[in-house]
């Protein structure tokens, strides 16, 4: 089973939002009162969604920023300790690729 990660998400949303809105393309030419209440409610659907992929993509951005600049001040502030991980980490990938 794999696991979605955030960037995932995001693109399948946008995948979701580009066909609403052509669906919503193709149909805008229905005649018919309540094809039109159905093609106006969709739309103003769309640009909620459209809204709301863009406030959560901004702010997973700022979030990625916040954990760099957090992990570049560790780093800068422990620099030893910081290499010590490091090695850990390339030890121990270094052995589960052995292991293959």
């Amino acid at each position: 089973m794999s696991h979605a990660t955030p960037r995932d998400l995001i693109d399948d949303l946008r995948a979701v939002v580009a066909d609403a809105e052509a669906l919503l393309e193709a149909t805008a030419g229905d005649v018919g009162d309540r094809a039109r209440q159905a093609h106006r409610k969709a739309t103003e659907t769309v640009e909620r969604a459209r809204a709301s992929l863009k406030e959560v993509e901004g702010d997973l951005s700022a979030k990625a920023r916040a954990m760099a600049d957090d992990a570049t001040e560790y780093v800068r502030d422990n620099p030893w300790q910081s290499v010590g991980i490091a090695a850990a980490v390339g030890v121990v990938i270094g052995v589960l690729l052995a292991r293959r």
